[in-house]
């Protein structure tokens, strides 16, 4: 027994040694694959990691409150947030159309052309709109709520430092490019706040939400002119600096639909994180820089799939066309809000007078927005799809209302000019966001509007110094109004064309889809009637009184 028992123990300690010392032999013969699986281990809980430490992300940016598994309240305090949309819109997109007021001012002081001048809201448009990544990245990171308060903060700053500005490329810097970026923080989580909070009534939502446009619109214009008669052009900047930080106020009650989120995940498996890192290191440096290159697409590719939706250019053809429609329609439709004070006193109309078509504009859109948004928020409009056609109608009706504007310089036909671009750009407004979110899943939105955006900051910012180019090279405002009313109709006929297309297109894949469908249901039942009828009787079922035959 004594010796057994040693045989047994000498035979489990080789076995403990070998056991001990075969990984380790196994890495020093062939470390490359061990490092592999090892990074390849670590790959599930890195997801895992990425899944725990930002659950945000299904509120803010990549879900909707079905996806998220909160249903949506569609209303309570989604009008609250509903109001302090409107006040956003207010500040952030109508805010760049009271630049006009200032425009005279602004070139009498800095001795510049109108192309000099036009860079300055041509910048704050165009920043407003490009700011999508960064904010989609801020919004996945710290929430809507919190972006929104520092776009507040950055404009407010922005708007009150371009009060001290000395040449035209610092007013670039601080009225266009950090007011813009700051309203870009603050317009689009807003927006997204509210899809979360209405799904079934997101149409009406939507376009009363788009009333803060109009709001801002017809009272910006009016404070502008009042503050630059009483303080000046500087001190109108320093005072507007002040009223945009109420963009933190309405970023306060943008209250989450979730819980807080949970950040003890962040901390757990930061050893997990940095060992991930330190495999890639090592295929980076055996691969040399194609593996180095490979890695960075690895990481960039899915970041501009989560923030930009390129993706979906390829695979979802009606964004595709919406996102050149709208790009296309944005090379013109912000301009006449830019111009047209300046078109006005230029053939000798009082600035006041001129600043009342500007608050007249406001006020149609203001009457015009909340009649769509309760038409729109009809049960017979509920689910319909045909809102791509009335915003593309819409747009066709803006463009084409642009060739009043040339006819004459009057008050009368300015106003007339006023109406009809007031009451179809109410209808762009009330369904922009609408189509859009029609057109995509609502988990894809923020990204899908942030590419949009990026698209639409592009001709925002050639589409106000081309028309000063125009207008310095003609000495004609008119010539700015016709080139606008060729972009803003071109867009609509192209937005109406290709979503008729593509329905026929789909109609016809379900109509022979149906079709086939049904041929192949009745295949199986004329093949077991020919089987029927034409089965050969067997014979091994014969009766006895066959098998006495038979004998």
């Amino acid at each position: 027994m004594t010796e057994g028992a040693e045989i047994h123990q000498t035979l489990q300690s080789n076995r403990t040694d070998a056991a001990r010392t075969s990984p380790l032999r196994a890495v020093e013969t062939d470390s490359g694959p061990a490092e592999t699986a090892s990074c390849e281990s670590e790959e599930p809980d890195h997801q895992e990691e990425e899944s725990s430490t930002f659950p945000e992300v299904q509120h803010h940016s990549s879900a909707g409150p079905e996806d998220s598994g909160h249903v949506a309240p569609e209303g309570g305090w989604g009008w609250v947030v509903v109001a302090a949309t409107v006040l956003v819109l207010a500040l952030t997109l109508a805010f760049p159309s009271c630049i006009g007021i200032f425009y005279t001012d602004l070139q009498n002081d800095f001795q510049a052309s109108n192309t000099e001048t036009s860079w300055v809201p041509a910048i704050m448009m165009a920043v407003l709109h490009a700011g999508g990544p960064l904010c989609s990245v801020l919004v996945e990171r710290y929430g809507c709520r919190a972006t929104i308060i520092i776009g507040g903060i950055l404009s407010g700053l922005g708007m009150a430092a371009s009060s001290f500005a000395q040449t035209m490329v610092e007013l670039y810097i601080t009225a266009g490019i950090i007011t813009g970026m700051g309203f870009s923080l603050s317009f689009q989580p807003s927006i997204t706040m509210m899809g979360h909070y209405f799904v079934r009534r997101r149409a009406f939502a939507n376009a009363l939400s788009s009333t803060g446009t109009a709001l801002g619109l017809s009272t910006l214009p009016l404070l502008a002119n009042y503050l630059l008669s009483s303080f000046g052009w500087r001190g109108s900047f320093l005072v507007l600096g002040g009223v945009l930080l109420n963009c933190c106020v309405c970023g306060a009650v943008m209250r989450p639909l979730g819980g807080k989120p949970k950040t003890e995940a962040r901390t757990g498996r930061t050893d997990n994180h940095h060992l991930k890192t330190n495999c890639l290191s090592v295929h980076q440096e055996r691969e040399g820089l194609k593996g180095r290159l490979r890695a960075t697409l690895s990481t960039v590719m899915p970041f501009l799939r989560r923030h930009m939706a390129f993706d979906l250019l390829c695979s979802n053809p009606y964004f595709c066309a919406y996102a050149l429609g709208v790009s296309w329609m944005m090379l013109g439709f912000v301009v006449p809000l830019v111009y047209l004070v300046p078109y006005a006193t230029a053939y000798g109309m009082e600035q006041d007078r001129a600043a009342l078509l500007m608050a007249i504009l406001g006020l149609i859109n203001i009457i015009v927005r909340p009649a769509t948004a309760l038409v729109f928020g009809l049960p017979r409009f509920r689910g319909s799809h045909c809102f791509a056609y009335l915003f593309a109608t819409a747009v066709l009706i803006n463009g084409l209302s642009n060739c009043i504007c040339g006819i004459g310089t009057s008050f009368s036909v300015l106003l007339a000019y006023v109406i009809v671009f007031g009451f179809s750009m109410s209808l762009v407004g009330s369904l922009l966001f609408t189509v859009l979110m029609d057109t995509v899943e609502m988990s894809r939105f923020p990204s899908a509007l942030g590419l949009i955006s990026i698209m639409e900051s592009i001709m925002l910012l050639l589409g106000p110094p081309l028309a000063g180019i125009l207008v310095d090279a003609t000495r004609q405002y008119a010539y700015v109004f016709f080139a606008c009313s060729i972009t803003g109709s071109t867009a609509g006929l192209f937005i109406m064309l290709s979503f008729y297309w593509l329905d026929r297109k789909k109609d016809r894949e379900v109509k022979s889809s149906s079709t086939h469908k049904d041929t192949n249901t009745l295949k199986p039942s004329i093949k077991m009637t020919i089987d029927c009828d034409y089965s050969p009787v067997p014979l091994h079922s014969k009766n006895d009184r066959d098998r006495e035959t038979d004998v």
